[in-house]
């Protein structure tokens, strides 16, 4: 699927999806990893991703930052001065660095980066702006280690895909350097779900349901919606470093990916939409053979942009 909005040259094609791809969509059709209490998805994402057992040569550093944990991610071929600040999906509601740290990994290898995964506050329990603010001091942390902003990349997954764009959009208003480069994969940047893609059955999507989505942007945003902070789809982006998008055509939100690029584009922002031809939300986080080819892009956008 291709989106004729958005100017060739900054839109590419991924290959078709993987046997692995497709028992991943079943394993998930069984039994969805969110579903039940708000414990019990919380503990059945962390332990869906928590199954991929992380690289032996892969060294994990916890910290603690202000009001969370992270995790300094890093492989052998890391740099310790090449940085990404990780934003983990979930909605807001769930995930947790604990279950990001074998993707962590193989992203760290990838881009040759120490890669910080932090475990913002989630909501309810910390609603918005709880999430921009510790992404925020998450950055600003990363600076006072002596670490320049053209050595930083900030990336995302879903919620933490729209998290990268708004926390990109909170440093510039704030007058924080930026950093080189940010990359994210289906991001979530419309709260409101008003997508194509996210209308009933527009698309057959596996991992996300639109109810629930909504669910999710109550209990993180309440009535305040539309705030661009909350849903970078109505941000004005002038001013923000390139930016890398992925998004698989099996996605509810894959007008989300599309109409960011195009409004990063308009922006006059470097912006690069990359397609998964049948792929599902958030596919480069699991160990299947598209990701690995996912990866090598992201490495590639990295060592471009990262001084």
């Amino acid at each position: 699927m291709k989106n004729t909005n958005l100017s060739d040259e900054n839109q590419e094609e991924i290959k078709m999806p993987s046997q692995e791809h497709e028992a991943l969509v079943a394993a998930v059709q069984a039994a969805p990893p969110a579903a039940g209490t708000l414990e019990a998805s919380r503990a059945g994402y962390d332990a869906m991703l928590g199954a991929n057992p992380v690289a032996e040569d892969v060294t994990i550093e916890e910290l603690t930052i202000g009001n969370f944990n992270a995790d300094w991610v890093s492989t052998p071929n890391s740099h310790v001065n090449r940085c990404i600040l990780y934003l983990h999906g979930g909605g807001y509601v769930i995930g947790s660095n604990i279950g990001y740290r074998e993707f962590a990994g193989r992203l760290a290898r990838a881009t040759q980066a120490r890669v910080l995964v932090i475990n913002y506050r989630l909501a309810p329990e910390n609603p918005f702006p709880a999430a921009v603010d510790d992404a925020v001091a998450a950055y600003r942390y990363i600076l006072g280690q002596g670490i320049g902003a053209s050595r930083i990349m900030i990336a995302g997954d879903s919620a933490g895909g729209g998290l990268a764009i708004a926390t990109l959009v909170a440093l510039r208003d704030a007058g924080d350097p930026m950093p080189a480069c940010a990359t994210c994969l289906s991001p979530w940047v419309d709260l409101e779900m008003t997508g194509d893609s996210a209308q009933p059955g527009a698309v057959d999507d596996p991992m996300v349901a639109t109810q629930g989505v909504g669910d999710f942007a109550a209990q993180y945003a309440g009535e305040d919606l539309r705030n661009p902070l909350a849903a970078p789809l109505h941000a004005n982006l002038a001013g923000l470093p390139p930016l890398l998008v992925f998004v698989g055509t099996r996605e509810i939100l894959f007008d989300d990916a599309t109409r960011i690029v195009e409004n990063a584009q308009s922006a006059g922002v470097e912006a690069t939409l990359q397609i998964g031809q049948g792929l599902i939300h958030v596919w480069p986080v699991f160990p299947l053979p598209e990701s690995a080819e996912t990866l090598e892009s992201i490495g590639a956008f990295t060592l471009k942009n990262v001084s």
